[in-house]
């Protein structure tokens, strides 16, 4: 027995927020803490063992420790992506050992070769086998479950995969989903032995019946504030019962509600005892009948293997008849016993077995090392206790008559493996793929790992992949291609080395463009066209709705997803068969009222997106105006014809920065800070509750604060109390950047600055006008008179521009990952100070830094199985499947764990006359003719009168349009209409344009129709 030793852990029990901060939004720090106690065992080095190493590794466990017996060969290279050629005929643990512990320096490796001996096993708190055989599956899971050990078995077979999963006899879920806990305003709390509790009716209450709530700042009913966890029944959209309150005091007013996440016991079963008795988690409901017949299947595998010493040969009918008869018999024999076995789909099994797929170890890998981490951590639902999935469908449709023993055996290629699954044919076609990748980050190496794997472009094709960014160390953690020694280097280009170092025949091509309008001189009409699909990695709307819109123009497939924790979505979208990425959307974030921001906030969201507020208000707008006013001549122009008092006040705000407040010295900006403490946290709030008293009412007789509205309190200035100190010394700081002034760090200093300041008492003053609804603050605001001479005098009193030329403005622009620039100091520090004068309770950095930075939690295993969900998808455009059943749109989240997939939606049609189209279609007019013709030709071919036709924003032709003007375009050719009407050179990479067209057909009706793809140039 031989034990590689560590050479890379650190063994530190803190936790490296700026490493795991992605991660830690998903599982917060007690998990992290948890994983960060718990040595795991993996056996089995092939590419479903190394995927779900990988992924454990990022995630931060105690020790990992590798186990493998067998050597490396040339199957393992289509999807061990930490082999090379010359490892070939080496242990496969002791190759992998090193690389992988590139990975995380805070996660020691070791590589074992020995026997899995009972006491061996016994010292892991999770042990995983992959490659194994059942009978060691049974003789390790019964040692595991009877020493409290976390047992997973995983395992891939071609275009199939298995999981199950045993974590004892009682593992506790300290939380089942991960969500974020409810809250709810109450309106209403009945007296009764089954009581009502009402919810104010702004939202739905989004409970479920079982779940346990508390309560807080009830007035009357105080009995239920703190109270022990009351298990609720749901009784509609704002209402639930609670139990017995007839005992209680009456409910006057007010109050919250807290959802309290309860742990939850599991027993699981042995694997001996499973096999008999066995729980499944369905992965696709339209596959209902899949898990028992796989649970039957893999069981037959290993019985083939233990009995003819290797599994059925790729394709090969005669082990394929000879499998069938043997899983009749095991079904025969087992407790589970199946009515009918599908023998169809059993040869598949057969057929597929010694298959390696890249992308289905992605899937099981990532699915299997989350249950890695919910064993070590005790967040979130595990499996119960088996998941069995197939990928049937990206098979060619006439699979039996294309794929042969001939086209599916080995070729002594690395991707013998993918070959035995889908033949030397398709092989050879997904070498000569083209293929844009838009984002080189957690997607985005991912992808680039299974492309190389799979050979994507390894022949006569190439891969391209764009993007901006840099590396920063919160990458490492998801960002798997990337190492610590590659932080401040380009993504696209550190990501493409690295895939290129896994598959040296892997063609790729790295560039660092934003995709956009800007770029379309560089991915014109020859670089789409050339194409054969393109795969978003992107983290914003706007961008992948704008791939979108050119995939859709050049007619390209689209495989799009994204992450949210352990969230994830895959969508493809397929030329003339689908909607497009843009055809359905998430509806819009609901916003926060500008009052409720202002002057009611009741959530530390609410006082966390004033902070932000406060920061670009103070910091960033009043510099960016200052560079504006110096530099551009139309500055004061453009602002004195904003709508009603705005003009005042952003000259007044300029003028502020530029003379009244502009400090010369540090001292005064501590000043400035002292004064804005004062204004927002004391004399802001005395106003409000001078105009607005505590026992106020409405004009109905209720209580004026109540509900929503939350009464608040003034703070006054104690330079001995943390908070309010981390307050002025952020300010201070990044207000002497803004002028440059030289920052001062020493808290004692500022706090000797400080503690001198003497302000003058504040008195509220009458008349004073606060608005209660954000329609009042409108009104007043854009209807308000302006007063001219008030304006004049702001004008007057700004400096000559020329005396400011050469003096230093810095905008800070808000950057949540630098914790020495002061700028999440500020946001807590304003934040909580704000949540202290309304009573709600504060939110700790780490929180601030979520919401505030709104921030996406993400996480290694999420991103390793939406990426391969994807590349199953790949496949299937590559088959060219013309079915919409074929392809998979799906919708996963692994803390449950649930799995939703359903077919694409089908681009919806409109119809002219007798024509069928949709978004996929066009009309398309090669040369450039007149205007004249081009109206002629719809009128003719088409019988279809144009009564309007624009080009972007530019409306060249209509109907009400001036006679002489309409006379004097219809002679020229199309091309120069729009550089006339647009004013503005047709750039040389440009070569067709887009038309649309209002029409109205032959009975004078207006119809709807395609655009019109006008092709100028060759």
């Amino acid at each position: 027995m031989a034990e590689n030793g560590v050479k890379n852990g650190k063994g530190s029990d803190d936790i490296d927020e700026s490493l795991y901060s992605r991660q830690l939004y998903v599982l917060g720090h007690d998990a992290m803490r948890r994983m960060q106690n718990s040595k795991v065992l993996i056996s089995g080095l092939g590419g479903l063992g190394v995927e779900i190493a990988k992924n454990v590794v990022l995630g931060g466990v105690k020790a990992l420790t590798l186990h493998d017996t067998e050597n490396t060969s040339w199957a393992d290279l289509s999807s061990q992506f930490f082999l090379r050629e010359a490892d070939i005929g080496k242990n496969r643990a002791e190759v992998t050992h090193p690389r992988l512990s590139e990975l995380n320096s805070y996660v020691p490796v070791n590589a074992y070769t020995g026997a899995l001996t009972d006491k061996y096993v016994s010292q892991f708190q999770v042990v995983v086998l992959t490659n194994s055989s059942l009978d060691d599956q049974i003789r390790i899971g019964e040692v595991c479950h009877s020493n409290d050990v976390a047992f997973i078995v995983a395992d891939t077979r071609g275009l199939f995969g298995q999981i199950f999963c045993d974590f004892g006899k009682a593992f506790n879920v300290i939380d089942t989903n991960g969500e974020q806990p409810i809250s709810n305003m109450i309106s209403a709390i009945a007296k009764d032995e089954n009581a009502v509790v009402t919810c104010m009716d702004e939202t739905r209450h989004g409970y479920e019946s079982g779940d346990y709530v508390t309560f807080s700042e009830i007035q009357g009913m105080t009995e239920l504030n703190g109270c022990e966890p009351r298990k609720i029944e749901v009784l509609g959209p704002y209402t639930f019962s609670i139990g017995d309150t007839s005992g209680f005091s009456d409910y006057v007013r007010g109050g919250t509600v807290i959802q309290v996440k309860m742990p939850k016991t599991i027993s699981f079963k042995s694997i001996k005892e499973s096999l008999a008795a066995p729980e499944f988690v369905m992965t696709d409901f339209a596959k209902w009948e899949q898990p028992g017949q796989l649970h039957v299947g893999f069981q037959a595998l290993h019985e083939y293997q233990k009995k003819n010493g290797s599994l059925p040969k790729p394709r090969c009918k005669g082990d394929a008849d000879a499998f069938v008869a043997l899983a009749k018999e095991v079904n025969s024999s087992s407790a589970a016993k199946l009515d009918e076995l599908d023998e169809k789909y059993m040869r598949e099994l057969s057929y597929s077995a010694m298959g390696n797929i890249c992308a289905m170890q992605a899937v099981i890998g990532g699915i299997s090392a989350q249950e890695v981490m919910k064993a070590c951590s005790g967040k979130f639902n595990p499996i119960q206790q088996w998941l069995y999935f197939d990928a049937l469908e990206c098979l060619p449709e006439n699979a039996d008559e294309v794929l042969t023993e001939e086209s599916c055996k080995p070729r002594n290629s690395r991707y013998d493996s993918q070959i035995a699954v889908f033949g030397e044919e398709f092989q050879k076609t997904l070498g000569n793929l083209k293929y844009f990748l838009v984002g080189a980050g957690a997607i985005g190496c991912e992808m680039l790992k299974n492309w190389a794997m799979i050979g994507l472009g390894c022949g006569d094709g190439n891969v391209w992949v764009t993007d901006m960014d840099i590396i920063e160390k919160s990458n490492l953690n998801r960002q798997f291609l990337f190492r610590s020694w590659d932080v401040q280097k380009h993504k696209s280009a550190t990501a493409a080395n690295a895939a290129k170092a896994m598959n040296p025949s892997f063609n790729i091509t790295h560039q660092e463009n934003r995709v956009g309008p800007d770029t379309e001189n560089i991915y014109n009409d020859d670089f789409f066209e050339s194409l054969s699909g393109v795969a978003n990695a992107l983290d914003n709307v706007d961008a992948r709705m704008y791939m979108d819109r050119r995939c859709v123009y050049y007619r390209k497939p689209l495989l799009e997803s994204g992450t949210l924790g352990t969230k994830g979505n895959i969508q493809v979208v397929i030329p003339h068969l689908t909607e497009s990425y843009s055809s359905s959307q998430d509806p819009p974030e609901k916003s926060i009222p500008i009052c409720t921001l202002k002057n009611f906030p009741n959530a530390i969201e609410h006082t966390l997106q004033w902070a932000r507020d406060q920061f670009e208000g103070v910091f960033t707008q009043p510099m960016e105006a200052a560079l504006q006013y110096i530099s551009d001549p139309k500055f004061m122009e453009r602002t004195l014809k904003q709508p009603g008092t705005q003009p005042l006040e952003t000259l007044d705000a300029l003028k502020k920065a530029l003379v009244d407040h502009r400090p010369n010295d540090f001292e005064g900006c501590v000043k400035a800070a002292r004064v804005s403490f004062q204004e927002n946290f004391s004399n802001q709030i005395r106003q409000l509750l001078f105009n607005f008293p505590p026992d106020q009412t409405t004009s109905s007789g209720a209580p004026f604060w109540s509900g929503p509205k939350r009464c608040p309190h003034n703070i006054e200035f104690d330079v001995s109390n943390a908070l309010h100190l981390d307050y002025v010394v952020s300010y201070a700081n990044l207000r002497a950047e803004m002028y440059g002034i030289p920052q001062v760090r020493d808290r004692s200093a500022i706090a000797d600055i400080v503690s001198k300041i003497v302000l003058p008492v504040f008195t509220p003053k009458s008349g004073v006008k606060i608005d209660v609804t954000d329609a009042e603050a409108d009104a007043r605001r854009n209807d308000g008179s302006l007063d001219e001479s008030s304006l004049e005098t702001v004008k007057k009193s700004l400096p000559d521009k020329m005396s400011l030329k050469g003096t230093r403005f810095v905008p800070i622009e808000f950057e949540k990952d630098d914790d020495t620039n002061f700028h999440m100091d500020f946001i807590v520090a304003c934040s909580n100070l704000r949540a202290e004068n309304y009573g709600i309770a504060p939110a700790d950095r780490h929180q601030s830094k979520l919401i505030a930075g709104k921030i996406i939690p993400a996480i290694a295993t999420t991103t390793a199985m939406v990426v391969g969900f994807v590349t199953l998808e790949l496949f299937k455009l590559v088959q060219q499947h013309k079915k919409l059943e074929k392809y998979k749109n799906g919708f996963v989240n692994l803390a449950l764990p649930f799995f939703g997939f359903s077919e694409p939606i089908e681009a919806p049609k409109n119809k002219y006359y007798d024509t069928e189209f949709s978004l996929w279609d066009r009309f398309e007019i090669e040369g450039d003719i007149t205007l004249q013709e081009f109206i002629d030709y719809f009128q003719e071919k088409q019988k279809l009168e144009i009564t309007m036709l624009s080009q972007g924003v530019c409306m060249l032709y209509s109907f009400f349009m001036a006679p002489a003007k309409r006379k004097e375009r219809l002679g020229m050719t199309m091309t120069e209409v729009v550089t006339k009407v647009s004013k503005k050179k047709i750039p040389p990479h440009v070569k067709a344009l887009v038309f649309e067209l209002c029409c109205n057909d032959t009975d004078g009706e207006d119809v709807e129709v395609p655009y019109v793809n006008y092709k100028f140039a060759s």
